[in-house]
């Protein structure tokens, strides 16, 4: 029997490598090299593709029981309130964001000209004493006066190329700085708008990229406002057939860009996570939005209800007190006092906006985790 000792000390007999072990072991040619490469990258892009949310592959029939997703969120007043919620309760951070935007504007853009708003007003009056023989009130004045300035354009009207520029970017900021300010609040973690002003500005050029995404899909609505212009000054829609053909025209081509910005505009938020490119925000948003977007739609309706009558409640009296004392007082008359307001009001809309859309972004997120 041999000793134990001899067993541990004994040595296995090594393996001869055959000669198809061999010749596996030589490195590949280049071709065969480029098309296993080829091979895997296509299977993880098709694996990419069937990870994403595809509800309508062809041309059948879908039905609803197929494609529905629900989602728990809070309701359209709910949401908006608590927008403003956390808006005034931080708003140690927001007017002074509010204030920084307007001075930039108007240092950058400038600021609606004093004689435009004059002339709202004396074509007002000169409509007044004609038509109504002087019986309109200045509170209806005022109301007239407001919906004059913003329908016409009086807020970005006479601007250069450089001064829409200049716009864009400093309205792409307050966006910026407006998600980043509260992404640190909602996280409770302490922040300024010093920090706001030096690290949200990192996902600008992604962020500025899928606002030109968003224009590209906007073309769709131009078309439809240029049509409408030229329909208008040429009696087209004055008969009844020509008048279906362009509502159809029409219906179709708003539909194509609504189905298209619904998700883009949740791409503008997520861009601005760090380190997110700008496709990789288009395909999530889009995951995101499938089988969601009248509901979203309806809600970016209903934000622009609110942001109406918050227009209305705040610059209705500002108006009128302004009607009121320049009235009585002849020097206040070149003082550029409502301009200003609209600046502001302006700028506090698009921090609004942002708030809006970003609280829904994240409460989006939170109900696809907790599935």
């Amino acid at each position: 029997m041999p000793s134990s000792s001899s067993k541990k000390t004994a040595k296995k007999p090594r393996k001869i490598k055959s000669n198809k072990s061999l010749k596996q072991e030589t490195p590949k040619s280049f071709k065969a090299a480029f098309k296993d490469s080829y091979q895997k990258s296509r299977e993880k892009m098709w694996a990419r593709k069937r990870a994403r949310v595809r509800l309508h592959q062809s041309f059948k029939r879908s039905y609803r029981e197929d494609y529905i997703r629900k989602l728990s969120v809070p309701g359209l007043l709910h949401h908006a309130a608590d927008t403003f919620a956390i808006i005034f309760k931080n708003w140690k951070l927001f007017l002074p964001l509010i204030i920084f935007a307007v001075v930039f504007n108007v240092l950058l853009v400038g600021l609606m000209s004093e004689q435009t708003y004059v002339q709202f007003q004396k074509t007002l009056e000169d409509t007044n004493a004609q038509i109504a023989g002087g019986e309109i009130g200045n509170f209806a004045k005022a109301g007239l006066l407001l919906i004059s300035t913003v329908t016409t354009g009086g807020l970005t009207g006479g601007l250069g190329e450089a001064q829409t520029i200049f716009a864009v970017i400093v309205f792409l900021l307050i966006w910026l700085v407006t998600i980043y300010l509260l992404r640190f609040r909602l996280a409770n973690k302490n922040v300024k708008l010093r920090d706001g002003l030096y690290n949200a500005c990192a996902p600008l050029v992604s962020t500025f990229l899928v606002f030109l995404v968003a224009v590209i899909q906007a073309i769709p609505i131009f078309i439809v406002v240029f049509t409408y212009s030229a329909a208008v000054q040429t009696d087209f829609l004055s008969q009844p057939f020509y008048a279906l053909v362009y509502f159809i025209f029409a219906a179709a081509l708003l539909t194509l860009s609504g189905y298209l910005l619904s998700s883009t505009i949740i791409a503008l938020v997520a861009v601005t996570a760090p380190g997110l490119y700008p496709m990789t925000a288009l395909k999530t948003a889009s995951d995101l939005m499938a089988g969601r977007r009248i509901r979203f739609i309806i809600r970016l309706i209903f934000l622009l209800l609110v942001l109406a009558v918050v227009w209305v409640v705040v610059m209705l009296p500002l108006i009128t007190i302004d009607l009121w004392l320049k009235g009585l007082i002849s020097w206040l008359e070149g003082v550029p006092f409502v301009p200003i307001l609209l600046l502001v009001m302006t700028c506090f809309t698009f921090v609004y906006i942002s708030a809006y859309l970003y609280l829904y972004y994240r409460r989006v997120l939170a109900y696809e985790d907790d599935k």
